[in-house]
């Protein structure tokens, strides 16, 4: 796995690589793919997704999210990237590293989507140990925490694959597809160790 790391403040567009795809901020051009993954995958996204606007997936909201992605990243508050195969560019599905909080807390909180056609792959649980490595390494976190309603049972795995441990579970701790739902809350810490296997070297070579 190869990272691009940085020594200073974080780039405004830092790209990430690993196995078979790459991470970067979306862009306006990738509108209409966005869009299209998005609208084709709805019946697959919505039970675990807060509901969507009725205008999310027309240009003037993806114009919006991206200026929200610029005015976070700059405010060292949140890092939003969209998942793309290496090669093929095919866009996949996106991750965000959110919620920053700094002071004593140096935390985030991980959020996720992936295209119903491209779920089950593989690519999000690589995708996951791509921004956790950039959250320790080069936003200088100590504490990555998610979380998923109790029966979204792949998502819970992909977390643990990524070495996440289950700390609790939250009553009506976020509101999904019009619903407050429970859910079971995640964490890793910079230095949990053993590392899994996924999450590649720690050097960002």
């Amino acid at each position: 796995m190869a990272l691009f790391r940085l020594t200073a403040a974080p780039d405004p567009s830092p790209l990430l690589r690993g196995k078979g795809l790459y991470l970067r901020p979306a862009r306006l051009s990738d509108f209409a793919a966005w869009a299209q993954l998005r609208d084709e995958s709805r019946e697959f996204l919505t039970p675990w997704e807060p509901t969507w606007p009725d205008d999310d997936l027309t240009r003037g909201a993806f114009r919006r999210r991206l200026r929200r992605q610029s005015e976070e990243m700059a405010r060292d508050e949140a890092f939003s990237f969209l998942i793309f195969a290496e090669g093929s560019n095919l866009l996949l599905g996106g991750v965000t590293i959110g919620g920053i909080r700094r002071g004593v807390a140096q935390a985030a909180t991980l959020g996720y989507w992936m295209g119903a056609r491209y779920a089950g792959a593989g690519h999000m649980t690589r995708a996951v140990a791509l921004v956790v490595t950039f959250g320790f390494d080069t936003l200088r976190l100590n504490r990555i925490e998610a979380a998923c309603i109790p029966e979204n049972h792949a998502s819970a795995a992909l977390l643990k694959r990524n070495g996440f441990t289950q700390e609790g579970f939250a009553r009506a701790y976020l509101r999904i597809d019009g619903a407050w739902r429970d859910h079971l809350l995640f964490a890793i810490v910079d230095g949990d160790s053993p590392l899994p296997p996924l999450m590649g070297s720690r050097s960002g070579g």
